[in-house]
């Protein structure tokens, strides 16, 4: 289910919380209604919003960071492929065909994560473009000089970081936001909102307050989910690093 369904869903939701309250104050006896009444509603509704604001930042704060961490990776990645081809183009025409090889594996890389069906997901497993032919390709090199050893050497050192880190990122591709902690908070939510309109007069402007307060707190949620997956969706990560990357290889 897309990011957008599922707060479509969240929405529905807080609003109907809203709603019920509203259908509540016209059933409940008036002695339910009173002002000691409202007051103890008040203090339950702020008690509650508060602990759903905390988890509600937390899970901003996680996912945000969960979504800086695989951008870093992406750069890195990038970086390091550069700094690789510029080995091997120390180490002399030999180390054309890993070159050539180096290339072919960025630009699969690039296809199988940012495919252009946006419907397709990212594909992150390196065994799938062949990730493993440039390490073959560095084992067949024949240094003959110490130079031409020592840059095999650290050739073959970057590339293994780099395989590590499309490892890294086929391992992360889970989702960090807990299912059970998002649907208790929108249990919260809901009655936050259950209690605004508990003691709201049913007007157009209570109605469109309420539901710009909802459609808010579902943003903010959304907006979780969104750096939750930041492969596809609204806020993705490019792939500017990685194609700049590509742009400059065998120069």
């Amino acid at each position: 289910m897309s990011e957008l369904a599922i707060g479509g869903i969240i929405l529905v939701c807080v609003y109907a919380g809203a709603l019920v309250g509203m259908l509540l104050r016209h059933r409940l006896p008036d002695h339910h209604l009173t002002a000691e009444s409202k007051d103890v509603v008040k203090v339950g509704a702020g008690l509650i919003g508060t602990m759903a604001v905390l988890l509600l930042g937390l899970l901003i704060a996680s996912a945000k960071a969960s979504y800086d961490t695989k951008r870093g990776e992406i750069t890195q990645m990038a970086a390091k492929v550069l700094f690789l081809d510029r080995i091997l183009a120390n180490y002399g025409p030999e180390a054309l065909e890993a070159r050539e090889t180096l290339r072919h594996m960025l630009e699969r890389a690039i296809v199988q994560i940012w495919p252009g069906d946006r419907s397709q997901k990212a594909q992150f497993d390196p065994t799938a473009n062949r990730g493993d032919q440039l390490f073959d390709v560095l084992e067949k090199l024949t240094p003959t000089t110490d130079r031409q050893r020592q840059l095999k050497s650290q050739a073959e050192a970057t590339a293994m970081e780099i395989g590590q880190m499309r490892w890294l990122l086929l391992v992360q591709r889970e989702s960090t936001v807990s299912t059970p902690m998002l649907v208790t908070m929108v249990f919260w939510l809901a009655i936050v909102f259950l209690s605004f309109g508990l003691f709201a007069p049913p007007n157009t402007t209570v109605f469109v307050t309420l539901f710009l307060g909802a459609l808010a707190v579902t943003g903010a949620i959304v907006l979780v989910l969104e750096f939750d997956q930041p492969f596809g969706g609204v806020i993705e990560i490019t792939s500017t690093a990685m194609r700049t990357a590509l742009e400059h290889l065998g120069k």
